[in-house]
C-alpha cells in the first residue's frame, strides 16, 4: 500500500472513532443556529440545501419499505425538490409503512447528527451517512438523482478525508440542525398543501395514506408533526446545556 492510500485509508478508518467532545461556546452555538437557518429558510440558499432534505426524505421511505419486505424498484430526485420512491409489497401495512416515514426520517437524521456531533461521534455519522448515499446510488434511476446524490457523498467525502475531524463535529452540529429546520418547513409546505393548494394534494403523503388507510390526512400530519417535534426535543438537551451555562 504506498503512503497516499494508506493514509486515506487511515482517515477513514479514524473517522469511525471518537473524537473529543468539541467544544461549543455560546458564541459560536448563535453562529450555528444561525447558519442552519440560512441554510434552510432562504429561498437562495434553499434551493440547494433543499435537495438534501428531498433525498433524506426519500430514503426514509426506502429504508422503511426495505425493512417491510418490500422490492424496492428505485428513487427518483428532482431539480425542482420533489421526488418519488416506488416499492411493491403484497400488503397494504408494508405500503402504509414506507409511506409514513418520509416526513419524519429528514427530523430524526438531523437529531442524530446533533447528539453525535455534540457526543464526539461527529465524523462517524458523516461517514455513516455517506456510505448510505452510496449505497443508495444503486437505486437511483434518473440522472437529476445522480447529480444530486454524487455532490452530497462528495461533500460527505471530503468533510471525511480532508477536513480535521475535530472540525467534522461543528459541521455534523450544522448539518443537523439545518435538517431539523429543513423539516419544519417541509412540514409547514405539506400543511399549506392541504389548506390552500390542494390541487396538489395528489402529491401529498398524508393524501395518500388517507387514501390507503382512511384515516384523515391531518391525523398523519399531526403524526408526523410529533416526530418532527421529538427529533427537536433530543437534539436541543445539548443545545439547552450550553445555553444555561452562558446565561
Amino acid at each position: 500500500m504506498n503512503p497516499l492510500t494508506q493514509e486515506l485509508w487511515q482517515r477513514i478508518t479514524e473517522a469511525f472513532s471518537r473524537t473529543d467532545v468539541p467544544q461549543v461556546s455560546l458564541v459560536e452555538l448563535l453562529l450555528v443556529l444561525l447558519t442552519a437557518t440560512a441554510l434552510s429558510v432562504p429561498q437562495a440558499t434553499w434551493k440547494y440545501f433543499g435537495l438534501l432534505a428531498t433525498a433524506t426524505h426519500e430514503l426514509g421511505h426506502a429504508f422503511a419499505a426495505v425493512l417491510s419486505g418490500q422490492r424496492l424498484a428505485g428513487i427518483r430526485l428532482k431539480l425542482d425538490h420533489s421526488g418519488t420512491t416506488t416499492s411493491y409489497s403484497r400488503g397494504r401495512f408494508p405500503a402504509v409503512w414506507s409511506g409514513f416515514w418520509g416526513y419524519p426520517v429528514p427530523a430524526m437524521t438531523g437529531a442524530a447528527l446533533v447528539s453525535s456531533g455534540f457526543a464526539g461521534w461527529g465524523p462517524a455519522a458523516v461517514a455513516s451517512g455517506t456510505l448510505i448515499l452510496l449505497a443508495s446510488l444503486l437505486f437511483i434511476r434518473n440522472l437529476a438523482g445522480i447529480l444530486i446524490t454524487v455532490a452530497a457523498i462528495a461533500g460527505g467525502a471530503a468533510l471525511i478525508l480532508w477536513v480535521p475531524h475535530a472540525l467534522t463535529g461543528h459541521v455534523a452540529i450544522t448539518l443537523g440542525l439545518a435538517l431539523l429546520v429543513a423539516a419544519v418547513r417541509d412540514l409547514v409546505k405539506l400543511a399549506q398543501v392541504h389548506l390552500r393548494r390542494r390541487d396538489r394534494l395528489g402529491s401529498s403523503d398524508a393524501y395518500l395514506l388517507y387514501r390507503a388507510t382512511s384515516v384523515p390526512s391531518v391525523i398523519w400530519i399531526a403524526l408526523f408533526a410529533a416526530f418532527v417535534a421529538g427529533s427537536w426535543i433530543i437534539a436541543w438537551q445539548p443545545i439547552s446545556m450550553i445555553l444555561a451555562a452562558g446565561a
